[in-house]
């Protein structure tokens, strides 16, 4: 057992009998991990809370890392990147509950990934900055996929659609896995911006659902578990 120093991000939390939770945390230094918070839950319990486990808190923690592939167990928590917004702004609560959900689904390697890393970190920090955020979760999936590895090849963009299974433009609108058109045009709309440009983005409700429908197929064909995000209908009802 490694007692390792790190940077978490908070994927999820799961009550485990009356007083603990079991916690997935995205960490700077191994990826993925997974710790039992024993007690955490009860009344008079002092020193790890249970909001310390909010949805994507950025957290600094000391924890044992066991090589038994059991769970493991943190010796000390504190808050590394304290919100000023996220969890007071309704909106911002149901992004962050839909990516901490996204995320804990198509990021599965207990390995360190500092870019990957650096990028969540960021990209939460605008987030909890920022008032104009309606558009923030779609630029924030699709920047995401440059990580996992299959981000859009956008050389080809001469043609008037794209393929989400290839990941490449194309005009073979026959293909199922092609979108065009409106569909097309919308999606087109984020790929290459940064999240300082978003704000310039225009899309109607329907057509944001529209996209986020589209970037959702296009992970599910490159991640064979990824699954609907239970919360996806929380996310649609705050932005109608």
């Amino acid at each position: 057992m490694a007692i390792v120093t790190t940077k978490a991000i908070v994927l999820s939390a799961i009550k485990y009998g009356d007083t603990s939770l079991i916690v997935k945390c995205y960490t700077q230094e191994e990826g993925i991990k997974t710790y039992m918070i024993r007690g955490v839950l009860k009344p008079k319990k002092k020193g790890i809370t249970a909001a310390y486990f909010q949805p994507l808190t950025q957290l600094k923690i000391v924890a044992n890392h066991n090589s038994k592939n059991t769970l493991n167990s943190l010796k000390e928590v504190q808050v590394h990147q304290p919100y000023k917004t996220v969890y007071s702004n309704i909106v911002k609560q149901s992004v962050v509950l839909f990516l901490s959900e996204v995320l804990s689904n198509a990021i599965q390697e207990e390995e360190q990934n500092t870019t990957l890393y650096e990028y969540l970190e960021t990209a939460l920090q605008w987030l909890d900055l920022h008032d104009n955020v309606a558009n923030f979760h779609l630029l924030f999936l699709l920047n995401l996929t440059g990580f996992l590895g299959f981000y859009p090849d956008l050389s080809d963009h001469t043609k008037n659609g794209f393929d989400l299974l290839e990941g490449v433009y194309s005009d073979n609108f026959a293909n199922k896995n092609v979108i065009h058109k409106n569909d097309f045009y919308q999606f087109k709309k984020l790929l290459g911006i940064n999240f300082d440009e978003i704000q310039e983005v225009s899309f109607s409700k329907e057509e944001r659902q529209v996209v986020l429908q589209i970037i959702i197929q296009y992970f599910k064909l490159h991640l064979g578990n990824f699954r609907n995000p239970k919360s996806l209908q929380v996310l649609e009802t705050v932005f109608s």
